[in-house]
C-alpha cells in the first residue's frame, strides 16, 4: 500500500485547522519532502492520516477530530519550545480519536 500524507493549516482566528494537501504515492512523498524543506515537523500517524484523507480539501477538520488535532498541535508547540532541550513524548492520538468518525 502507498505512503499517504496530509497537510493541516490553521490560521488564527479559524475555528478549526483546514486540509491544505493530501494523497498518496508520489504526491505523499512530496508533501512530506516540501514539510521538512520548510521546516515544519512531521508526525506520522497512519490511523490519524486515514481520517483525514476522508475530508476535501480546503475543509475544516470535523469536531470529532478536535481533540485529537487539539493534542497534537499542543505537543508540536511543545517541541518548538524545548529546541536544544529534551524532547516531550509524543501525544497518544489514538486515545483521542474518535470512536465514532
Amino acid at each position: 500500500m502507498p505512503q499517504t500524507a496530509v497537510a493541516l493549516a490553521y490560521q488564527s482566528g479559524e475555528a478549526a485547522p483546514k486540509v491544505v494537501a493530501k494523497g498518496s504515492g508520489l504526491i505523499a512523498d512530496k508533501i512530506i519532502s516540501t514539510a521538512r524543506e520548510h521546516g515544519v515537523f512531521v508526525h506520522e500517524s497512519k490511523e490519524l492520516v486515514a481520517l483525514l484523507m476522508d475530508i476535501d480539501l480546503d475543509s475544516q477538520i470535523p469536531p470529532g477530530l478536535y481533540r485529537a488535532i487539539a493534542e497534537l498541535l499542543a505537543w508540536l508547540y511543545h517541541i518548538e519550545s524545548a529546541k536544544g532541550g529534551p524532547l516531550p513524548p509524543p501525544p497518544d492520538t489514538l486515545a483521542a480519536l474518535p470512536n465514532d468518525t
